[in-house]
Parts: C-alpha cells; structure tokens; sequence
C-alpha cells in the first residue's frame, strides 16, 4: 500500500500580508513551501506528494518544484475557497483503491521526520491518525463573553498536522460532508459523523503554523537551530 502526503498550499495569507502568499515567503534561506515540501521529500516511507497550490500560484510553485529537483511530487493541482475544497481536492485527485494518506498544512514547515514516520506507523494500526501537544495554557470555554466553563488542561492538547488517514475513510467523510460548512479540519469530519476512533501521535513543540508576521521570528530561530 502506498503512502501520500498532501500538502495544503492554497491559502492567500490575508492575516499575514506581504506581496506573496505567506507559503512562498522566505525563512531563512528557503520558502515556507521549500522547508515543508524538502521534510517529506526527504523521508523514504513517502511514496508521492501531491501538492495544493493557490489557483493563481501553481506556475510559482512548479518553478520552485523544478529549481528543486523534487522527486517525489505526483500532482500539482488547484486549491478551492476554503480548506475542506482543498483538502477535498487533494484527496479525490488519488485514484488508488486503497492508501494511506498524510494531509498537511503548508505553513507548518517545522514538522519533524519522526512525527510523521510515527504517524504512517501508527496507520499500521488505526484508520485515523492525529497530531497533538498538550496544552500548557488554561483553555476557557466561554459564551456571551462570559466563562462557562474551565475544563481539566490535563485532558486538552492542541491539534497539529498531519492529519492521516486510509484513504478510503477519509473519502468517505469528505462525502458525507459535501454540503457541509460545519468543520474545522479533516480530523473534525470523522468526529463529527462518528466514522472511526483517532488515535494521537504526539508533535514536536517547532510544528508551528505560521499566520502572522510576528510567527516568523520563531521561526527565524527553529531554522537558525536547524543550520538552513
């Protein structure tokens, strides 16, 4: 059975400005998009990456694919309005019968190798795979403004990607969900139709998303540590 990642790079960063998409923006000496797409490049229990790219950007980003020499990108195809189009796209573009499947965001170029390694071998097992940390904040529930209630931080973690799934399931949800605006991401489509239970690999404190502008003085450091 083989094994994808897809990588969500179809966002336009209004939160984080600039002349580019936050994904083409440089850390260091590479593009946010270099960075993540070099991690599963690098690891040899990926078999391909599809990659999601803003309509407007795929010339872009093929230019960076080829300046490269990545081996392993199958597809460059485009992204739709929200997340759920694009992962929704990068899915249904995979015509194998059965695969296991690692749906990433593009800004989270920090993940580490043996996240993921832990993940695919964690879809040995389960057909739904997450990746959390635990949370070392308070997390309040509030309505009107008011707190309702303080749940337990013991039993709260903060979601990361990749979200990793077979192939066949997470099809499934998508389907299920095509008229659906009610979501959060992939892991939340399974949840929210009760369709299998997901296990949770824990992630790497650097698997930042990066939003804002201020995000990449954080990230500035994990790739000074990095030494690129």
């Amino acid at each position: 059975m083989k094994t994808y990642a897809i990588i969500l790079a179809s966002g336009t960063g209004n939160r984080f400005g600039g002349d580019l998409p936050k994904q083409f923006s440089k850390i260091g000496e590479k593009t946010i998009f270099e960075r993540t797409v070099e991690v599963f490049e690098e690891i040899n229990e990926i078999d391909g990456i599809i990659l999601v790219i803003t309509p407007n950007y795929i010339d872009f980003a093929r230019d960076l694919v080829a300046k490269n020499g990545y081996k392993k990108i199958s597809k460059i195809i485009a992204g739709g309005k929200q997340r759920k189009d694009s992962s929704y796209n990068g899915v249904f573009s995979i015509e194998d019968e059965e695969a296991n499947i690692l749906i990433h965001d593009c800004a989270r170029p920090f993940i580490s190798k043996e996240v993921i390694k832990n993940c695919i071998k964690a879809l040995e097992t389960y057909n739904a795979v997450g990746v959390a940390i635990p949370s070392t904040d308070t997390i309040v529930e509030v309505a009107n403004g008011i707190i309702k209630n303080i749940p337990k931080r013991e039993s709260l973690m903060r979601i990361q990607t990749p979200q990793c799934f077979k192939l066949s399931l997470i099809k499934k949800a998508h389907t299920i969900s095509i008229n659906d605006t009610d979501f959060t991401d992939d892991c939340g489509l399974i949840i929210k139709h009760n369709l299998a239970k997901i296990f949770i690999i824990e992630g790497n404190r650097e698997n930042i998303k990066i939003t804002y502008p201020e995000d990449t003085i954080l990230a500035e450091e994990f790739a000074k540590e990095q030494n690129y």
